[in-house]
């Protein structure tokens, strides 16, 4: 007599099951991370929420051309601000769009093109993580690199993310050189 099929007894089915081709298993994604590997809303902090709502709101000042109060304004009635860190938010957002044009200078000389022919999420991006670099010696270098290239990867273009690190990693040991070199010399940076 043949024993009932049950859950213990399920046979899972893989692509090369049904093709018959050798096809790898599909991976289940880190704990964390969604499929496209971007960090879930629920494993970010604060300050990773902050930059998003920023990211956002630059946007918005590059394409728009809106007054930053008024994005500000727009921008804090927006679902889930209220579990980003509201100051590292208007550091970024006020500070980024006052000096905007010295943000873009130390930008201009690493870029291959014109700043009309970047995204504005890659612009924004770059904003972020050159002023971070400047005004938030509490964050190390590479966490500001490597949240920028987050955000360029989850709001921006296919490869966005790789020109925002190669703009990032080659003001990274302009703006912030002892840093930069300390990682270099214990074997933790490339740069």
């Amino acid at each position: 007599m043949n024993a009932p099929h049950t859950a213990a007894t399920a046979v899972s089915i893989l692509p090369a099951d049904l093709t018959g081709a050798d096809v790898a298993p599909i991976q289940a994604p880190k704990p964390g991370m969604t499929s496209t590997g971007v960090r879930k809303a629920s494993a970010k902090s604060a300050r990773s929420r902050s930059r998003e709502f920023a990211l956002q709101a630059l946007y918005q000042s590059l394409v728009g051309r809106n007054e930053a109060t008024d994005i500000d304004l727009f921008t804090r009635d927006l679902a889930g601000f209220h579990k980003a860190n509201a100051a590292h938010y208007d550091a970024l957002l006020y500070g980024c769009t006052e000096q905007a044009a010295a943000l873009d200078a130390l930008i201009l000389p690493f870029l291959d093109r014109k700043f009309a022919e970047i995204s504005p999420v890659e612009h924004a991006a770059m904003w972020i993580g050159v002023y971070e670099m400047q005004h938030c010696p509490d964050v190390p270098w590479r966490v500001v690199l490597n949240e920028c290239i987050e955000l360029a990867k989850e709001f921006g273009g296919t490869d966005g993310h790789k020109y925002v690190n190669a703009v990032l990693g080659g003001l990274a040991p302009q703006l912030r050189p002892l840093e930069v070199e300390a990682d270099r010399k214990a074997g933790r940076a490339r740069i």
